[in-house]
């Protein structure tokens, strides 16, 4: 686990920790990668680095072997854990897909704010984190993936998107790390 730098222009994006989804089974108690990715957030927050607060409100459309939601939601599903204390300077990015960077906005605020880094946290590892770290690997962002700062609906798929699939997007730490890079920074 190296984080090598944080780059002075670093954005922390969080995805999915929301009602519906730290409600669901996962392969690690969502209350310890809340309370974790809540003080990467207020960190991020004092030293005046953007914070990205991703929430899922539907599903894409098309056929897929396995039953996935592809419309709306439940009422409530989509509300951020009020652990994150969403303040006005949060980006708020609402998705009907797997990755936080589809049809969203995510990739203008980021370039509009000279972002060069991505720091990212959440639920699902194998699902959101990894689309949303592919994508930004894909638009040139240093990408750092923060283990102990995420859980999976599968321990299977967390253990493969962090040992096979994250070495190959950016650097795998954990938030001690990261808040340590933070302070010194």
């Amino acid at each position: 686990m190296a984080l090598t730098t944080l780059d002075t222009k670093t954005a922390l994006v969080v995805i999915d920790l929301q009602q519906g989804i730290v409600a669901l089974p996962t392969a690690h108690p969502t209350g310890e990668i809340v309370k974790r990715s809540a003080g990467l957030v207020d960190a991020f927050r004092r030293h005046g680095l953007p914070v990205v607060l991703v929430n899922v409100a539907g599903g894409a459309p098309g056929r897929a072997e396995q039953s996935r939601p592809t419309g709306d939601f439940p009422a409530g599903f989509a509300d951020l854990v009020p652990e994150l204390n969403q303040q006005p300077s949060d980006h708020l990015v609402t998705k009907r897909t797997w990755g936080a960077f589809t049809n969203t906005d995510l990739e203008a605020y980021l370039r509009q704010q000279g972002v060069t880094q991505v720091v990212l946290v959440g639920v699902a590892t194998s699902i959101g984190v990894e689309s949303t770290a592919r994508y930004a690997h894909e638009y040139g962002y240093h990408v750092v993936l923060v283990e102990d700062a995420m859980t999976d609906l599968d321990a299977e798929a967390h253990a493969q998107s962090l040992n096979k699939i994250f070495p190959r997007l950016g650097e795998v730490t954990n938030t001690a790390e990261v808040l340590k890079a933070v302070h010194t920074a």
